[in-house]
């Protein structure tokens, strides 16, 4: 099946303010961003890589406007770099509507050559550096007492078992687990907190590095005989971002088939 079209903006989120993490580069996150911009919200991004960062920044300031795009490194396993990229968003706008939780790291290793350091890290970044952003925000928008929601990048691997990835496995299943509570929590300030499952998403880069015969692999167990482009789970985020989705809360959603 053929890439479907791509989907116009239609001010979805017009005026609304969001914070995505991990949102440099041609991945989920970028796309995110860019789709944020084109339902007409202004957008405070985050990545542990200044230098790409910088680039999306400007990429997407010539594009959308400097006055809707503001840009910050930062590394979500570090609390101070966290605080910082949310006091920004607030004192640049002076509110916080969404937030979207990109930001993990995966890997490959077998349980029984995994090393501390390899599970902790993935664990660290992908569902304490979730944490950590969504505690963040969820004391932002008890503050203000203006309701707001949050979005968590989970993955299908959160439900099903695959080998070498225990770790990001775990991290993501945690994800899923972390999004049931926070909204739970959330729901009597009037915030929704949901998440996304993605299976395979690819961008060109990605595709680059990826060998023929496991894209191959991989595409085939699809429903549509393709991977995802990024844009197509950034729509899901929008959606779950915006008043459509406004009795959802605590769900994640499988953008895949594979989800079982």
């Amino acid at each position: 099946m053929n890439t479907p079209d791509y989907v116009p903006g239609h001010g979805l989120l017009k005026d609304r303010t969001a914070v995505v993490t991990a949102a440099a580069g041609a991945g989920i996150g970028g796309a995110t961003a860019r789709r944020l911009l084109e339902e007409g919200a202004r957008i405070v991004i985050g990545d542990a890589h200044a230098r790409r960062l910088k680039e999306t920044e400007e990429a997407l300031a010539a594009e959308f406007g400097a006055d809707r795009v503001t840009s910050l490194p930062c590394d979500v396993t570090d609390e101070d770099q966290v605080q910082a990229l949310f006091a920004l968003a607030e004192h640049t706008h002076g509110r916080l509507d969404i937030v979207v939780n990109n930001a993990g790291l995966g890997g490959t290793a077998a349980l029984v050559d995994m090393t501390d350091t390899q599970w902790s890290r993935v664990l660290d970044v992908t569902l304490n550096g979730t944490f950590r952003c969504t505690r963040a925000a969820l004391r932002a928008f008890k503050t203000s007492g203006g309701g707001g929601v949050v979005v968590n990048n989970a993955s299908v691997i959160g439900w099903r078992a695959q080998t070498g990835q225990a770790h990001y496995a775990a991290a993501k299943a945690g994800v899923m687990a972390l999004t049931r509570c926070a909204a739970l929590e959330a729901a009597e300030f009037g915030v929704r907190v949901n998440a996304v499952a993605p299976s395979l998403a690819m961008h060109p880069h990605l595709v680059k590095v990826t060998s023929e015969e496991l894209l191959a692999e991989l595409t085939a167990r699809e429903a549509f005989g393709r991977y995802a482009e990024p844009w197509e789970v950034a729509n899901v985020i929008v959606f779950l971002a915006s008043a459509y989705s406004s009795y959802m809360t605590g769900e994640t959603v499988s953008v895949s088939s594979q989800h079982a």
